[in-house]
């Protein structure tokens, strides 16, 4: 009669560690990135986005209960410090706990032929840096920008240009005022609605170009037939 008992016994127990899962445990070495736990600050063991997770204990024991079958990621959730990720495989019926490492993006399948020792050992990788100095003030690196040179151009222009008009000749600063007055008069014209009266602006200012040489010298045309009108007087 102790026979079936004991069966029955060990079937209950097998449907126990099945139903309530493994513990999974592990260690946190000091080095001299986190040299203790008041370093390490908050922190926690976690499988698969802290589903199932445990406590870190000042001497940096940690275990993580009841874990169910099937593979799991371990990772450290710490505000200060950055740790590496594990591949967890536990297999109840077995009663075994398989430890391999593990990279985020790569696929589970197939799994890494390297196995790590259990009760898993992690290292602290290096401290997070939340504060960033601000950048000091650089003089060449702002006039290398393009937008602060057209800028600077554009101010030394506005600048020159009372000079440049003081130090014109008087014809040709009244040829000056001339075409300021007629590129306002378009632009007036433009802007008031008035489209016609400015292309009849814009016209006749090509065609009073068209009939001046350069530097408003007349056309060739015109001083030809004055020179004509000159000979036939003569004669």
């Amino acid at each position: 009669m102790a026979k079936p008992w004991t069966s029955v016994l060990l079937q209950l127990l097998s449907c126990a560690v099945v139903a309530f899962g493994l513990d999974v445990t592990g260690k946190i070495t000091w080095n001299d990135v986190c040299p203790n736990v008041t370093t390490l600050g908050q922190a926690k063991a976690s499988l698969d986005n802290s589903i199932f997770s445990g406590g870190v204990t000042r001497h940096g024991n940690f275990i993580i209960p009841d874990v169910p079958d099937g593979t799991h990621v371990l990772s450290i959730v710490s505000h200060d410090h950055f740790f590496d990720q594990l591949r967890i495989d536990v297999n109840n019926s077995l009663s075994s706990v398989e430890v391999r490492p593990f990279l985020p993006g790569t696929p589970m399948n197939p799994p890494s032929t390297v196995l790590l020792p259990y009760p898993v050992i992690l290292t602290p990788r290096e401290r997070y840096v939340y504060f960033v100095p601000p950048e000091s003030f650089n003089l060449a690196g702002m006039l290398s920008n393009p937008m602060m040179l057209l800028m600077v151009g554009g101010a030394g222009m506005m600048l020159a240009m009372p000079y440049l008009i003081k130090n014109l000749d008087p014809e040709a600063l009244e040829e000056f005022k001339e075409q300021q007055a007629k590129l306002g008069g378009i632009q007036s014209a433009l802007q008031s609605g008035d489209i016609k009266s400015g292309l009849s602006a814009i016209m006749a200012a090509t065609e009073e170009q068209g009939a001046s040489g350069p530097q408003g010298q007349p056309s060739k045309g015109g001083s030809g037939s004055k020179a004509r009108t000159n000979k036939k007087s003569r004669r």
